[in-house]
């Protein structure tokens, strides 16, 4: 077979392949976050998944035990097999832990003109444990910040990205959006599902919206991995052709709706009791 001839039949297997989001990010051998989440909530959503795993977590509800993370290499690999397997539509960035391994994702991704990207910066697990090395904040914030479509911090997030303390209300939320946009993202949803009160709201700033404030009820339960989920939804949101401020509202209902099942049913999903809703 010629060239030209491979070329043509990779071209024509890619156009018959299904639509998928790419999520990128750890696993959890609790099952309580990362990839799994992830795998749950595309098929929630009816979206084909495809999935690189850059770090492998030994993690309880209470604690993460250990971390080994996967080699540049192999990263960039199963990247690489992903865009030759699988009609990619939307990528979703988790848990990265290294600055080798997001220089190899920032390396082995398409242009920006590829694939819209959803960046949920993972630095910690919700237990506590660092999942982010100490000298990788810097790579992250210069190359994968600038090219994402989005990204989705928790307040806790955004602070150490933007080097400087908690959002206190809605108002200080609203201004680390904005200046956090200014290095680069197309759009940022910053979530309060860590603040208090009766009322969780994120606020997105960008995506064809200037401001625009995502709030409903503070749900009575708890359950890890609501960010991952979070940010999976959205990719299968831009997926599905809806426009960025869509995605945002359509994930932010999903998560929602999950939330409302775990206070339902007293657990969430893994027969572990919860407590109170964090993202």
């Amino acid at each position: 077979m010629s060239a030209a001839d491979a070329e043509s039949e990779r071209t024509v297997t890619l156009d018959c392949a299904p639509a998928a989001v790419l999520a990128i990010g750890g696993t959890d051998s609790s099952g309580g976050a990362g990839l799994t989440r992830d795998a749950e909530m595309l098929a929630e959503c009816g979206v084909a998944g495809t999935f690189v795993v850059t770090a492998v977590t030994a993690q309880c509800d209470a604690r993460v035990l250990a971390v080994q993370s996967m080699s540049p290499r192999i990263v960039r690999e199963q990247i690489r097999a992903a865009f030759e397997t699988h009609a990619v539509r939307a990528v979703k960035i988790g848990m990265l832990g290294t600055r080798d391994v997001i220089e190899a994702v920032a390396d082995a991704l398409p242009s920006r003109d590829g694939p819209p990207i959803v960046l949920d910066p993972v630095l910690a697990a919700s237990s506590g444990g660092a999942l982010l090395e100490a000298d990788a904040l810097d790579a992250l914030r210069a190359t994968l910040l600038p090219r994402a479509a989005l990204i989705t911090p928790n307040l806790s997030e955004a602070a150490s990205l933007l080097r400087e303390g908690e959002a206190q209300d809605e108002a200080g939320m609203t201004a680390q959006a904005v200046r956090l946009r200014q290095h680069g993202p197309g759009a940022v949803l910053l979530k309060g599902g860590h603040a208090d009160g009766t009322v969780s709201v994120d606020v997105l700033v960008g995506g064809g919206v200037d401001i625009e404030r995502l709030s409903s009820p503070r749900v009575a339960v708890r359950m890890r991995g609501t960010g991952c989920m979070l940010a999976s939804a959205i990719a299968a949101g831009l997926t599905l052709g809806m426009p960025l401020a869509e995605a945002c509202r359509f994930g932010k209902r999903r998560i929602d709706s999950r939330l409302a099942r775990a206070c339902r049913v007293g657990s969430d999903g893994r027969g572990a009791h919860i407590l109170h809703s964090r993202r």
